[in-house]
């Protein structure tokens, strides 16, 4: 209540958060601005049948249930920000680019990842549309005409274009990040719904379940803050200096690891990831080769019946895009040189490359462990199903993982400025 306190009567910070709010209060307006022409009530009905297509919704903040003009919400954008980071790998001028060019580099290259997601908008609504179709939903959704898919692709286009501009100007107020809290606030939306089919599915004979899942869900809070907030220290010491009649250093300070350094990030991709396949084989569904229609189709049962193949490749890709993105975020040679430079040392090593490669070491074992607890978390919600033989557990593991990481990034953002407005007012 103190910390509230003092957030309010912080009027620069009050306002930040206010405008936050007002904003993400825009994107769930937008969650609920149908495109004409769809039996909304017959969607959401349909929709809770699929477990695969029930999780996409969620992650659309529901606009996939009103079939409005933010059914993907920002997906193509993260889609869009896999390939550039993929790119900055593979292609030296964008690797150069976002090394040297400094804030306008990497504003170039922001500037094209915003043109990729105008054609993935098109792309994936285009996929959803068919994947829809193919699943059972064409009586609902009717025949489009050629005009009608152009006009609703315009729309979906428009839709993830706008919700991807809200989500950068939320980052710049710098009480979270934008993107990360557009997922989170249509996540929540859902919980109400959530709970309601919770509460019809429960008779007295499911008690121990429904025990069962408030336990797990707890641990799985006390588990996320445990592994976001834990670290393993390096310890650096700094060498004694003389300049003059003065002595720096001699110093003792340590550089934190983080035991997860890409966050829900890894999450975020992988789902991505896992609804391309899908989206891709509905091009191919209606093929004249008897053969590639049929792989088509496979395909698409394949990723849409979440069993052992879709909890294995989720649980793969979860592990490579959390080594993946943490090699984007942390460089441990650039670490080293930094260091280096400064007059530091870790103790028992040589400073530049022998620190570099412990940094890279230590940073490979402790990544191993935040990993398979990310990867771990996101299947639970398949592991619950097969025991209580439920589908309403889409709001578990993965959900709760991104509402709980987002809740505790916004609260160190808001702390930091709260302590640099005491350093101002001092």
């Amino acid at each position: 209540m103190n910390k509230i306190s003092l957030i309010w009567k912080t009027k620069d910070l009050r306002t930040k958060i206010l405008i936050v709010l007002g904003l993400l209060l825009i994107t769930r307006v937008l969650a609920h601005v149908p495109i004409p022409g769809v039996d909304a009530a017959g969607l959401k009905n349909y929709l809770q049948q699929s477990q695969f297509l029930n999780l996409l919704d969620i992650f659309s903040g529901g606009g996939l249930t009103n079939f409005s003009i933010a059914m993907l919400g920002v997906g193509p954008y993260i889609t869009a920000s896999i390939i550039m980071q993929l790119l900055t790998i593979i292609v030296p001028s964008f690797a150069e680019m976002q090394k040297e060019g400094g804030e306008a580099g990497r504003a170039q290259l922001n500037q094209y990842t915003r043109y990729l997601t105008i054609p993935l908008a098109f792309l994936q609504g285009f996929g959803t549309i068919r994947l829809l179709e193919s699943q059972g939903g064409a009586s609902i959704l009717g025949t489009f005409t050629p005009f009608q898919w152009f006009l609703t692709l315009l729309s979906i286009c428009a839709g993830t274009m706008l919700m991807m501009w809200i989500g950068e100007i939320i980052s710049e107020y710098d009480v979270g990040n934008g993107i990360s809290l557009i997922i989170f606030a249509g996540i929540i939306s859902r919980l109400p719904s959530s709970l309601t089919f919770l509460q019809g599915w429960y008779d007295p004979s499911k008690l121990p379940d429904v025990i069962g899942i408030v336990a797990v869900f707890l641990i799985v809070i006390a588990g996320v803050v445990l592994v976001t907030e834990a670290q393993r220290n390096i310890p650096i010491a700094y060498a004694k200096r003389v300049r003059g009649n003065q002595l720096f250093g001699g110093v003792d300070t340590h550089l934190p690891l983080r035991l997860n350094q890409a966050g829900v990030i890894p999450i975020i991709f992988a789902i991505s990831v896992m609804l391309f396949p899908a989206m891709i084989a509905q091009f191919f569904i209606n093929a004249k080769s008897a053969h590639l229609a049929n792989l088509a189709q496979h395909t698409i049962n394949l990723f849409n019946n979440q069993g052992v193949f879709y909890g294995v490749v989720y649980f793969l890709l979860i592990m490579g895009f959390t080594y993946f993105y943490t090699a984007v975020v942390f460089n441990p040679e650039e670490i080293a040189e930094n260091v280096q430079k400064n007059g530091g040392f870790v103790p028992g090593l040589r400073p530049g490359a022998q620190t570099a490669d412990f940094l890279s070491r230590v940073l490979n074992r402790i990544t191993l462990a935040g990993a398979f607890f990310l990867a771990l978390i996101a299947i639970l919600p398949l592991i619950l199903q097969h025991y209580t033989g439920t589908t309403a557990l889409t709001f578990g593991g993965t959900s709760l993982l991104i509402v709980v990481s987002v809740v505790i990034e916004v609260i160190k953002k808001i702390e930091a400025q709260l302590t640099m407005h005491d350093y101002e007012g001092f």
